[in-house]
């Protein structure tokens, strides 16, 4: 099988790379940690292999701590911050060893770069160390595109697809621009738009719990844009919103089901997909 991908970036022995919101990139590391998250790790194990796949494709070797849990995010959102500390305080003892942090999620990856350090401000140790792992941590498409400039080749056939990132990912880690970037380099897969890509699909956590009506009326309107988008197939980083996004489609039995980013790029670049 030949290269999945290769680097063709003029600048590729540079140390240092910024993207248009000023944060600054290092060149690619030999070695990673994968933050695999509760959602991949308990119901789309499959996206966090892919991931791990696409990452040793790129020559990086991928360390994978066994004793990492929840990234503490619905404890914060809910309003239980000794609980959202003490799960971030479990998982900077496993992160914080000055190689990068790969996140297959951008809500996680958002909790861990814009939530941690301020977890811990009456603790100026734990926020140091909380600062030290935010810096260092990535989602998985933003590595993909910016730290490892991927170039994809394309082995599959034509596909239309619609995106969907979580509220949070879109807002504090810009994975949808991401996301476009890696899809834009696949020559078989047109990214068709729909009208509700930005908003909410209802889950938000514990949100979808305390208020279900709500929540069923977002995922309702979700729904019904992406079944008219004229999609082949959806296609998400987030994975908390394809177990909601999924379920509802299942129930109103739509011909459409959606997958994380990382199975739709690894599948894409096998010969014969």
């Amino acid at each position: 099988m030949t290269d999945l991908f290769y680097d063709a970036s003029p600048n590729a022995t540079r140390i240092v790379q910024s993207n248009k919101a000023g944060r600054e990139y290092p060149e690619k590391p030999d070695r990673v940690v994968l933050f695999g998250t509760c959602v991949v790790d308990l119901f789309f194990p499959e996206a966090g292999m892919d991931a791990i796949r696409l990452l040793e494709h790129q020559g990086i070797q991928v360390d994978f701590p066994q004793n990492q849990s929840c990234c503490g995010q619905p404890a914060w959102t809910s309003g239980y911050r000794e609980q959202a500390e003490s799960v971030a305080r479990a998982q900077l003892a496993l992160l914080d060893t000055g190689t990068p942090v790969v996140v297959p999620s951008g809500s996680c990856a958002g909790m861990i770069r814009h939530h941690y350090p301020g977890l811990f401000n009456h603790e100026p140790q734990t926020r140091d160390r909380a600062l030290r792992v935010a810096e260092n941590t990535f989602e998985l498409t933003e590595f993909l595109l910016n730290v490892c400039r991927v170039r994809l080749q394309d082995r599959g056939r034509h596909r239309q697809v619609a995106l969907h990132t979580s509220c949070t990912a879109r807002r504090e880690m810009q994975t949808h621009h991401h996301a476009r970037g890696l899809l834009a380099q696949l020559s078989g897969v047109t990214r068709v738009d729909h009208d509700h890509e930005s908003e909410c699909c209802g889950f938000g956590g514990t949100f979808c719990v305390r208020m279900p009506d709500i929540s069923g009326a977002m995922v309702a309107d979700k729904t019904q844009s992406l079944s008219q988008s004229g999609a082949d197939e959806l296609i998400s980083a987030d994975c908390g919103c394809l177990l909601n996004i999924n379920g509802a489609m299942n129930r109103q039995n739509l011909n459409l089901k959606g997958r994380h980013i990382a199975s739709f790029l690894w599948e894409r670049c096998q010969e014969g997909s």
